[in-house]
């Protein structure tokens, strides 16, 4: 009876602990409260060459999208940033050429006409969730004053690729919540999402 007892307790403590460990880990990426990142596309030829050799050996191109700057602009913050030599961060001094490539880039990509990634959006946790009917009246509010919804429904990427997306949309004038938003990148990352096994 007391060796029942004793080992009944013994598996009750294993099983509390289990899921005393096992919680942190089941908690989804929302509710960590994770400041959400950009994501750019790297360019290809000549200024990816410049961003290769020269920058990426410290930080990613992503961070490059907090800002909207001219040539001028752009040239003052990396060199305000970035000194030459050993342990400096950049490797050498820039070509003219090679200025010309990355400034000529950044300023299409990244521009004074566009808009800085916001560095403040903290993605928060949610309880609710979309039904269909109700994530398609959102699109059709938020999103089809724009564009046609095919870019969306025709989209599969993670939830936060699809955080990205959504706020990068709502930076260039889509009305959503902070709610709205994360309950929309919920859905779509559930119903239009990739498989990480494939």
């Amino acid at each position: 009876m007391k060796s029942r007892f004793g080992t009944a307790a013994i598996c009750f403590a294993v099983a509390v602990m289990a899921i005393a460990l096992a919680v942190p880990v089941a908690t989804p990426l929302i509710a960590q409260n994770r400041a959400t990142r950009p994501q750019i596309d790297r360019p290809d030829g000549p200024p990816w060459q410049v961003i290769r050799k020269n920058c990426t050996s410290c930080h990613g191109i992503d961070d490059y999208a907090y800002y909207a700057l001219d040539k001028a602009g752009w040239k003052t913050l990396i060199e305000s940033k970035h000194q030459t030599g050993t342990g400096a961060g950049a490797t050498a001094k820039l070509s003219e050429s090679d200025w010309n490539n990355l400034l000529d880039w950044l300023q299409t990509k990244l521009g004074p006409d566009t808009k800085p990634f916001p560095r403040s959006y903290v993605a928060p946790e949610i309880t609710e969730f979309f039904s269909d009917p109700e994530a398609n009246r959102l699109l059709g509010r938020s999103c089809a004053g724009c564009h046609n919804l095919e870019r969306v429904n025709g989209g599969r990427n993670s939830a936060d690729k699809w955080r990205v997306i959504i706020l990068a949309m709502r930076e260039k004038g889509a009305t959503l919540s902070d709610e709205e938003l994360e309950r929309l990148v919920e859905w779509l990352a559930r119903v239009k999402g990739i498989n990480p096994n494939q």
